[in-house]
């Protein structure tokens, strides 16, 4: 699969036609005699080749005057895995848009966290994805505001201004063209479930499969922080800090999806929510990909046979991770949880749980930095390395967003007191997103690849790395799992 999917006409078509789920959200099926757009496993019988064309992203079907398919819901479709694969322009741009830059800030902030001028970006996302920030933008409104439609009882106008839209006009005419349904169709169709949570969202997170849950939840669930994190009931539940408030959300694996509960102080932080929560689950992975390419290596293979599927466990807060790879320098994962718990509670924003496990927000950079250091359980180096980097990120010095510049954000982090390769690239692979991040000096690593019989110097395995290019993030998931720590286990 290359970026440019939807141009390999032969290509795309065998996908349509064997109804192949793996390319859902690399590319869509615009059919030119409905007028109706699809994802490649749409179930209804597949068109005529000479009726089909192809285009990059939902945005582009819309501009193209093409609605949403009412049996396969492409805008509900994973999303593509190139924007967390890559560091361009276009990626981070699209990353920016998914966290919802262009409905808060519009087209000039997006421009501007990405320094560029506006001219550029929209250039550039024109001529990948055939449709600019603020159609990219509308389709991802309009996602949203069917999810809202579909799972709460919410009047329309209270939907349309949480999704994001200026108007109610603007809202009932865009439903009505990305969806060929009002609003009120849209609410009449869905289907009605039991009563949940009071306040609380519920939803299903798709991806590709196959997914292999043990490794994402296990490690969330033994690095979590008390207050902030915790594992109850078979699900994963954290607090956020979102643009317009905070929320609570439960994450369950499911053989097909993941079912997501959020609960939101405000409900225009709906979509970067969900956007947060697939990235920090790497749910737009491709994860035949990444296999087939870690399966090339004849010592890699029996791993990736023995448990396919494995993601990278992320974040959905880059600073905080940061923080956390700092406490964890040289301690254990339980003294690095108990360091963490402590800066909770002195510094975290308290918040109500309607279902009590969690307390608190993660203290933000801007508290931290207030913090006094000697009053930090921690070696005085250690306590340099933190204070210096909350202070870098609380004052904008140091960026470690979506948008974020890999290359340099490495460089600036290797620059800081105390940050040496091993904590540079765990904030590489967990925090910005680099699905090549590597970690060779890594103990675990060495002693998984001594027993597989693969190099265990640094250097030499390094080299021998190589060949797992542009996915070492994951294989190092799969060495990981060789040494049986508890991280890689759902909790029982």
């Amino acid at each position: 699969m290359q970026t440019a999917t939807h141009l390999d006409r032969e290509h795309c078509v065998r996908a349509v036609q064997s109804k192949d789920a793996r390319f859902d959200g690399w590319f869509f099926t615009a059919v030119l005699t409905t007028r109706i757009y699809c994802r490649p496993s749409c179930p209804v019988v597949p068109p005529k080749p000479e009726n089909m064309t192809f285009y990059p992203s939902a945005a582009a079907c819309q501009q193209a005057g093409f609605r949403a398919c009412k049996r396969c819901r492409p805008d509900t479709s994973p999303g593509s895995p190139e924007w967390n694969q890559r560091a361009d322009l276009v990626a981070r741009a699209m990353r920016l848009i998914a966290d919802g830059v262009v409905d808060r800030d519009g087209v000039p902030g997006l421009a501007a966290r990405l320094g560029y001028s506006t001219r550029q970006v929209e250039r550039q996302l024109l001529a990948e994805l055939g449709a600019g920030p603020l159609a990219l933008a509308r389709a991802q409104r309009a996602q949203t505001a069917r999810l809202l439609i579909e799972t709460t009882s919410l009047p329309m106008a209270e939907i349309a201004f949480a999704a994001g839209f200026s108007s109610i006009r603007t809202f009932n005419d865009t439903v009505r063209e990305v969806f060929a349904l009002t609003p009120s169709e849209l609410r009449a169709r869905a289907p009605r479930s039991g009563a949940g949570t009071p306040g609380a969202l519920s939803l299903r997170l798709p991806f590709r499969a196959p997914l292999n849950p043990s490794n994402l939840f296990g490690h969330l669930a033994a690095t979590a922080v008390p207050g902030v994190e915790e594992w109850c009931d078979g699900a994963y539940r954290r607090t956020l800090r979102l643009p317009y408030g905070h929320g609570i959300v439960s994450l369950a694996p499911r053989p097909d999806h993941i079912a997501c509960r959020l609960t939101l102080s405000d409900l225009r932080d709906l979509t970067v929510a969900i956007s947060r929560c697939r990235r920090l689950l790497d749910l737009d992975a491709d994860p035949v990909a990444v296999d087939d390419r870690l399966r090339a290596d004849p010592l890699l293979a029996p791993l990736v046979d023995r448990a396919p599927g494995r993601r990278v466990p992320r974040t959905v807060d880059e600073a905080e991770f940061a923080v956390r790879a700092v406490l964890g320098q040289q301690v254990s994962t339980a003294a690095a949880r108990t360091h963490a718990a402590r800066l909770v509670r002195a510094h975290g924003k308290p918040l109500d749980d309607p279902e009590g496990g969690l307390t608190h927000l993660f203290p933000s950079p801007e508290a931290l930095a207030e913090t006094d250091p000697e009053h930090l359980a921690m070696p005085r180096t250690r306590r340099t390395t933190f204070t210096t980097l909350v202070r870098q990120l609380a004052e904008g010095t140091l960026h470690l967003g979506v948008e974020s510049d890999w290359p340099e954000a490495r460089a600036r982090l290797l620059s800081l007191p105390g940050f040496g390769p091993w904590t540079v690239d765990v904030i590489a692979m967990r925090a910005l997103g680099d699905p090549d991040a590597f970690l060779p000096t890594d103990l675990g690593i060495r002693r998984a690849a001594g027993e597989l019989g693969l190099p265990a110097t640094p250097a030499a395995l390094t080299a021998r790395a190589e060949a797992w290019r542009p996915w070492r993030a994951y294989a190092v998931q799969y060495l990981w799992a060789t040494d049986g720590h508890p991280i890689n286990f759902l909790p029982v």
